[in-house]
C-alpha cells in the first residue's frame, strides 16, 4: 500500500456473491454507507471511477468460492485489495445476525483497524495448475468409486475375488473371464467395466498434462526438492508446490501444519 496516512485511505468491504457484490464505502471521517451492485466487470468499474481519488481506495472481501477474480480486477485498477481468511475474522459472541450489509461492514471497520488476516492470492499460472492437480484428485475418486460399484457387483453375484490384490493384472484378465448368461447381467457388467476404463483412461489424461509442469517454473525447484524424499512423486510433489506455492509464509512448522489440518489437540475435559 503506498506511504500515505491511513486516516486518510477510503476502506471498501465487499461481501461477494455469484450474482451480487454489497459494498460498505467507509470514509477518512467514519462515516459509511452500504450499496449492491451486480457482480460484473463494467459495474465494478462504475463503481470504482465515482471516487475522486480511487488511488486513496483499499479494498477487501473474504476467500470463497467466487476466487480472486475480483481481486485480479481491483489490483488492475490500481485498487489495493487484499483476500481475507474467513475464519480468521473476529466475532463477537453470541453474534448471530448475518446479513450481507452487516457483513461488508463488518469487513470495512476490521479491515481499517488492521484485524483482518489476508490469505496468499496465486497467480493465474499457479491457480491453473492447481485446478488440474484439484481435477486428478476428482477423476481418482471418481474411479475408486467406479470400482467400488462393479466389486459390488460382482459380490451380489458370487463373483468373488481371491487371488491377491486388486486391479493387478492378474486381476484384469479375472475380470475379462467373467461371464454372465443373463442378458441384462451382463449388459450391467459390460457398463460397469466400461465406465471403469474410461475414468482410468480419463485419469491417465490429467496425469500427462500435469508432468509437463513438473519441470517448468514456478514449480520445478519445489518439485525437485519434495521429490527428493523418499515416498513422493513426481505429481504428490506438484500437487503440494501447486497448493501451498509460496513455503515462506509459514514461519514454522506448526504454522504449515495448521494450514493442512494436522494439529494435535487435546480433549479431556471431565
Amino acid at each position: 500500500m503506498p506511504s500515505l496516512p491511513q486516516a486518510s485511505w477510503t476502506r471498501l468491504g465487499m461481501d461477494v456473491h455469484k450474482d451480487s457484490i454489497s459494498i460498505c464505502t467507509l470514509r477518512p471521517d467514519g462515516s459509511d454507507d452500504v450499496e449492491r451492485i451486480f457482480n460484473d466487470e463494467a459495474s465494478i468499474r462504475r463503481f470504482v471511477h465515482r471516487f475522486e481519488e480511487p488511488r486513496h481506495v483499499t479494498a477487501c472481501y473474504e476467500a470463497g468460492p467466487t476466487g480472486y477474480e475480483l481481486h485480479r480486477l481491483l489490483q488492475r485498477m490500481n485498487i489495493p485489495c487484499v483476500v481475507v481468511a474467513p475464519s480468521l475474522i473476529p466475532k463477537a459472541p453470541g453474534d448471530r445476525v448475518k446479513t450481507d450489509r452487516r457483513d461488508c461492514r463488518r469487513l470495512a471497520r476490521l479491515y481499517r483497524s488492521g484485524e483482518l488476516t489476508p490469505v496468499r492470492v496465486p497467480s493465474v499460472e499457479e491457480e491453473a495448475v492447481r485446478d488440474l492437480c484439484r481435477g486428478r484428485g476428482d477423476a481418482v475418486e471418481d474411479l475408486h468409486r467406479a470400482r467400488r460399484r462393479l466389486g459390488a457387483f460382482l459380490l451380489r453375484h458370487g463373483e468373488i475375488w481371491r487371488g491377491g490384490s486388486t486391479w493387478t493384472l492378474k486381476h484384469e484378465d479375472w475380470l475379462a473371464s467373467r461371464r454372465f448368461d443373463d442378458r441384462a447381467l451382463a449388459s450391467t457388467f459390460a457398463h460397469y467395466r466400461a465406465v471403469v476404463e474410461e475414468r482410468r483412461t480419463r485419469l491417465q489424461a490429467i496425469e500427462a498434462d500435469l508432468l509437463a509442469y513438473c519441470d517448468k517454473d514456478p514449480f520445478a525447484e519445489c518439485v525437485h526438492r519434495l521429490g527428493a524424499y523418499r515416498g513422493v512423486s513426481e505429481l504428490g510433489a506438484l500437487t503440494l508446490a501447486a497448493e501451498v506455492c509460496d513455503w515462506l509464509r509459514f514461519p514454522k512448522a506448526s504454522t504449515f501444519m495448521g494450514f493442512v489440518g494436522l494439529v494435535a489437540y487435546e480433549y479431556s475435559s471431565g
